[in-house]
């Protein structure tokens, strides 16, 4: 069948009197245009009639018909040609002006389709935008279109400039949106102003802003004054606020003459224009935060003012307490009591004044004192607010406050190392004063208010569940933020919680009951049995009525609080309830029914009652132990509950083998899920055995452990060779025949992987030395054998260094074989050997790791030996040498050390291996040591800090920098002598000997640092770049480490630290390579080392910082050409939605077009190799996980652009499986 005939059958379907005919005949047409997007190509007649016929159809009689029509078009207007097009356009506008208004509705809604199914890229968007919006800006500047009709072209011009900012945008546009469209905010129709308001608010940002200055001087300003029109001054209001929402960056500049008219309007007596004003100033606290920042004073009060805004009612604040009492009392005294009028809108007026003071608390950290002393206690004031709506949103509010005092509010141990640096508080000046305000004591003062207030809301039985969850909500955040705080209000708390869990859940209130629960478990954590040990007998008959309910999380959280109260009331000699716990949990564990997280719960409080109420439980049958240690089914839970029980208590040999036995079965389960916990359980039920291991034990342990010697999980091979070192101390006789036999062949075989280092190293050599201590004949077969291994295996996987450390910590074990391990060891590297260069190389490290504990002076000969290989052609035997020469000098300082200074001072050729032996020799000293032999190494490290050579003067100022730490009383003033120095590489050795000092963490020199420390970091400003860049990287150290000694000088640090994050186009340079030209970035390191600094920042130092201002770089870092530098800021991104969702959340939309150029990938050429694609594959996650975390903080229709791209994320093929995954994680 040929597509012509196809299509007119169509047609004359549609044509058909029968009106099911007519809609099969366009449901056909539209799938044959998705199956086909060619049918109408090359056949202009067929496409006039089709197009024709469809247009007939949105006037059919039939609404079904009408809009299959419009759905039509939808797919239709993807295909046509520009004519046809133009067509289409025409005769929907001249529908919408109709007088018909089905008519007029069903065209708008053509319109809107045709708009919306627009596909995003391609010419038919450009081309549909250039023929749509002139035309609808013209209808809406025609006086003649009726009011339906302009809200339905706003629509659609909105629904444009939303998907299509780039094609609409144009300034040849006639006539300018900015000039067509504000004739209509003096429009009679106030859904026509409002409508207007926000199409002119999104066109603002892509229009000249001569336009937007002209708008600025025509509607807005005259209609500020005092004397305008209260229609009129509304609408300004609102229009300033949905410009602020889209185009904040505009506006700001005009900050100051609008908002002293905002703050007369407000003063007005018209409800709707106080509540527009209000809602107003809350956008531009949120989008505006520095130009809006000089009238915060004013706003702060007016939301102050307005919370309390309630004119119809003749109440007092301070009755609020006694009407709620009386609630109970009498309900129908209540419903006279409680005023009500349908007509009162003032609790609008108070809702917004409550969500202006959120934005405030939310975006001000700074601010966070003063907020205390004024916005607090009016808030506390409001928790009894008569209207629903408000009463929630001001718990709400406080929520914010308590969660922005957890985050910035400097904890104590914060105010302690502060208080630790030079100023110490002077007690006897200050023993009479208050201790310094803090948002903590700030809030703590308010406690007992705030609490009474809250409290008092939730007495009356007539409470609505939503409302009873958010005052438990709010007193959970409350002792999260300061625990123990509601000592004195337990009483309340338990009566109340009481009254709540005596109701039986239903699907209503079973949240409630959740959250009461969850709220009793942290309150009884983090306050004092005497607290509440008077109230709790009354409390106890309904929580365990809820450990025995159907719904899971409600039986959940009841073996979650009788865990917390087991834990803070330890020991428990006796006690009833006690007894019921453990027979509803065993009851729990033995059902094979029972809801996974409520064994959960039920395992975890069988182990608190083991650990706490010993005696209560210890004379039962144990056969809770049966259930606990099934092998079936999730057994994470349980394995900690048997670690936990067994550290703590001691229930018998009979328990721990029954355990052990289920342990081992467990280990042999495939999977890696949960078997770290097993081995940390089995180590602590090894420790357990009153009578020693039994004989048995060993002989069936030791070979399953054999799969887990093995590289390919370096974490399970630690624990692995942990386990093994406890049971060759525990029981060596027999368990050393068994690893022997079993194992050691494939420890020798791993030993040597460069894989294993730091826990794992640290495994193997305790291995080592458990070994040699169990047997001491091993030893002298121990050494070779690791020799041998390390010969055999491949270079790659090969480290000549873990075998050293693993031999000297034989011989260390096994003093005995020392004199032995050295001559072998020896005769490899003297004079007159002909040994290969490996085995040169592991002969060096092995008699360094050896001299550091034992004295080679009698073999001075080895020393000397170590140095000739200094000149040696391989770069590892060269650094073996130096290893060898530094460590060997540990042994004896006085001997050998000279020696090695005097080649630092004169030989030119071997002064930087040299000076890497001194850094051995500095880092693995004792402190007693360093002390003795600083002076000696100060000065030639200092004259060889004046080397260009960049690599010496790293391992010169790592010495520097290790000695300062040794006496820095006398070793800070000398290097802060030098920070001005005429060499540049001085300067540099001094800026990262001060970085090396911050490696050590203790505060014993913090006083003589702190002071100086400024000038250090000054060097940020210097004129040498590699200066600089190390002065960053200090900085970095000094944020991580030591952030109490920066965090005052922030304000003068920071604005060097952005600079350092700009592109400097001056340090571009290009290079030939070959055919090629290629772009270096020689300020790249510096400007990563910034936006590192900057992450390290936010962990450390949150409270100092200006976030818009932070954020504003964090945008920049996203744009910078460097991969490297797009990860950190993603990075950062992701950090700040969970530290300042309120500041982010509204600055979404620009960073959206980065992280959209970022999540299209790396555009691929002849050129592009598999790495590329590769790098491009993993920034994109990165991305993916920023915006995944980004869009769990943003509320809905605040960010059109961040909304768009996340929508078509979760629509991709590609990316949207594992972005819903991060989303829901």
């Amino acid at each position: 069948m040929t597509k012509t005939y196809l299509m007119n059958s169509l047609i004359e379907k549609m044509q058909s009197p029968d009106q099911d005919f007519r809609f099969m005949g366009l449901n056909d047409l539209m799938t044959e245009i998705r199956q086909d997007s060619g049918s109408l190509l090359g056949d202009e007649p067929t496409e006039n009639k089709v197009i024709r016929q469809v247009l007939q159809l949105v006037q059919d009689k039939i609404s079904e018909v009408k809009n299959q029509a419009v759905k039509c078009l939808g797919q239709l207007i993807k295909i046509i040609r520009e004519p046809q097009m133009d067509h289409v356009v025409d005769q929907l506008i001249e529908f919408s002006s109709s007088k018909d208004d089905e008519l007029r509705d069903i065209s708008g809604l053509a319109l809107k389709t045709i708009t919306a199914e627009l596909p995003a890229d391609g010419k038919v968007a450009l081309k549909a935008c250039a023929k749509l919006g002139p035309k609808l800006l013209a209808q809406i500047s025609n006086p003649q279109t009726p009011p339906e009709t302009l809200m339905e072209t706003l629509s659609i011009l909105s629904i444009l400039i939303t998907r299509f900012p780039a094609h609409i945008s144009s300034p040849t546009l006639d006539p300018p949106p900015l000039k067509a469209i504000p004739p209509l905010l003096a429009h009679s129709r106030p859904a026509v102003r409002k409508r207007a308001i926000l199409t002119l608010a999104q066109f603002i940002p892509v229009s000249p802003p001569a336009l937007f200055t002209d708008l600025l001087k025509s509607d807005i300003y005259p209609y500020l004054a005092a004397n305008a029109s209260l229609e009129r001054q509304r609408t300004t209001i609102q229009l300033v606020a949905a410009v602020a929402r889209h185009s904040p960056s505009q506006i700001s500049p005009a900050l100051n003459d609008i908002v002293p008219g905002m703050l007369k309007a407000v003063q007005r007596d018209d409800d709707e224009l106080r509540e527009s004003c209000l809602q107003a100033f809350e956008v531009l606290v949120l989008r505006c935060p520095s130009e809006i920042t000089p009238f915060l004073g004013s706003i702060t009060q007016l939301g102050c003012q307005y919370i309390k805004y309630d004119p119809n009612y003749a109440g007092d604040d301070d009755d609020d307490e006694d009407e709620e009492m009386a609630d109970g009392d009498d309900d129908d005294d209540a419903e006279l009591d409680e005023y009500s009028d349908e007509e009162d809108t003032s609790y609008k007026i108070r809702r917004s004044a409550t969500k202006l003071l959120a934005a405030i608390i939310g975006t001000r950290p700074e601010l966070l004192n003063s907020l205390y002393k004024d916005v607090s206690p009016v808030l506390i004031s409001r928790f009894g607010d008569r209207e629903e709506t408000v009463r929630l949103e001001v718990w709400a509010t406080y929520v914010v406050f308590l969660n922005q005092t957890k985050v910035y509010g400097g904890g104590i141990a914060v105010k302690e190392a502060e208080l630790a640096i030079g100023g110490k508080r002077k007690r006897e000046d200050e023993e009479g004063m208050d201790v310094e305000e803090t948002p903590y004591t700030l809030l703590r003062s308010q406690v007992p208010a705030l609490s009474k207030a809250l409290l008092n809301q939730l007495k009356s039985p007539r409470t609505p569940p939503g409302t009873l969850r958010a005052a438990f909500e709010l007193l959970n955040t409350l002792l999260s933020v300061l625990p123990g705080c509601l000592s004195n209000q337990s009483a309340a708390i338990i009566t109340t919680s009481k009254s709540v869990l005596s109701q039986p859940p239903t699907t209503s209130t079973a949240t409630l009951h959740v959250t009461c629960l969850s709220f009793l478990a942290l309150f009884f954590s983090t306050h004092s049995p005497p607290t509440f040990s008077g109230s709790l007998s009354t409390l106890t008959p309904v929580l365990l009525k809820g450990l025995s309910e159907r719904h899971p999380r409600v039986a959940s959280e009841a073996f979650r609080v009788f865990s917390a109260l087991l834990n803070v009331l330890k020991p428990i000699k006796n006690g009833d309830w006690a007894d019921r716990v453990y027979t509803e949990a065993v009851k729990r564990l033995s059902s094979h029914d029972t809801d996974a997280e409520v064994r959960s719960c039920a395992e975890d409080c069988i182990g608190d009652l083991w650990v706490c109420a010993t005696d209560v439980v210890k004379g039962k049958d144990r056969k809770e132990w049966e259930a606990i240690c099934r092998t079936t089914g999730r057994t994470e839970g349980a394995v900690k509950v048997v670690t936990n029980v067994a550290a703590e208590v001691e229930i018998g040999d009979e328990w721990v083998n029954g355990c052990m036995q289920w342990v081992m079965t467990l280990l042999k389960k495939s999977g890696r899920s949960g078997k770290s916990d097993l081995f940390v359980c089995l180590d602590t039920l090894l420790g357990r055995y009153k009578s020693g291991i039994p004989a048995d034990l060993p002989p069936n342990l030791v070979p399953q452990l054999k799969n887990f010697v093995t590289t390919t999980d370096i974490a399970l091979l630690a624990s692995t060779l942990t386990t093994l070192s406890l049971l060759l101390q525990l029981s060596p006789s027999i368990t050393f025949p068994e690893v022997e036999r079993e194992l050691l062949k494939d420890i020798y075989d791993i030993a040597h992987s460069p894989l294993l280092a730091g826990a794992a190293l640290d495994s193997l050599l305790a291995f080592f030395s458990a070994l040699v201590v169990a047997d001491r004949q091993i030893a002298t077969h121990v050494v070779p054998n690791l020799v041998i291994s390390l010969d055999k295996a491949p270079r790659a996987e090969a480290s000549p260094a873990n075998v050293a450390k693993c031999i000297a910590q034989v011989v260390r074990s096994q003093q005995g074989v020392a004199a032995g391990t050295i001559a072998e060891f020896s005769k490899h590297v003297k004079k007159g050997s002909k040994a290969k260069p490996n085995q040169v190389v592991l002969s060096l490290l092995v008699l360094g790791e050896l001299g550091r504990f034992i004295d080679m002076s009698p073999q001075q000969d080895l020393f000397a030996c170590s140095i000739t290989y200094f000149t040696a052609e391989q770069d590892e035997v060269r650094s073996a040498a130096a290893f060898a020469a530094g460590n060997v000098a540990i042994g004896n300082l006085h001997h050998f050390l000279p020696t090695i200074v005097k080649m630092v001072k004169s030989d030119a050729q071997k002064r930087l291996l040299s000076l890497h032996a001194v850094k051995e020799v500095v880092t693995h000293s004792s402190h007693g040591q360093l002390e003795s032999v600083a002076e000696l190494l100060w000065v030639p490290l200092f004259e060889n800090s004046q080397n260009s050579e960049e690599t010496t003067r790293n391992v010169a100022a790592a010495c520097l920098g290790k000695l300062t730490v040794t006496h820095p009383s006398r070793y800070l003033p000398q290097l802060h002598a030098r920070i001005h120095d005429e060499n540049p590489a001085t300067r540099a050795t001094v800026v990262s000997a001060i970085r090396y000092t911050f490696a050590d963490t203790a505060q014993s020199y913090d006083e003589l640092l702190a002071p100086l420390v400024i000038d250090f970091l000054s060097l940020m400003h210097d004129q040498d770049l590699t200066v600089r860049r190390l002065a960053l990287s200090t900085l970095n150290s000094a944020a991580r480490t030591k952030p109490h000694l920066i965090r005052e000088h922030l304000g003068s640090l920071l604005p060097s630290l952005y600079r350092e994050t700009v592109v400097n186009p001056e340090l571009i340079r290009t290079v030939q390579m070959g055919p090629w030209t290629h772009k270096v970035d020689d300020g790249l390191e510096a400007r990563k080392t910034a936006y590192e600094t900057m992450y390290t920042l936010l962990d450390t130092c949150l409270a100092k910082l200006d976030l818009h201002e932070f954020f504003g770089r964090v945008l920049v870092g996203l744009s910078d050409d460097s991969d490297e530098i797009k990860v950190i800021s993603h990075m950062m991104l992701f950090r700040l939605s969970s530290l300042a969702p309120t500041a982010v959340s509204q600055r979404l939309d620009e960073a959206t077009p980065q992280l959209e150029k970022t999540m299209k990938g790396a555009t691929v050429t002849k050129d592009t190799v598999k790495q590329d694609l590769e790098r491009a594959a993993e920034l994109q996650r990165s991305a993916l996980r920023a915006v995944a975390a980004l869009s769990k903080i943003n509320s809905g229709g605040g960010s059109p652009k961040f909304d768009v791209f996340v929508d078509e994320l979760q629509k991709s093929s590609q990316w949207g499986p594992e972005f819903k995954e991060l989303v829901g994680a």
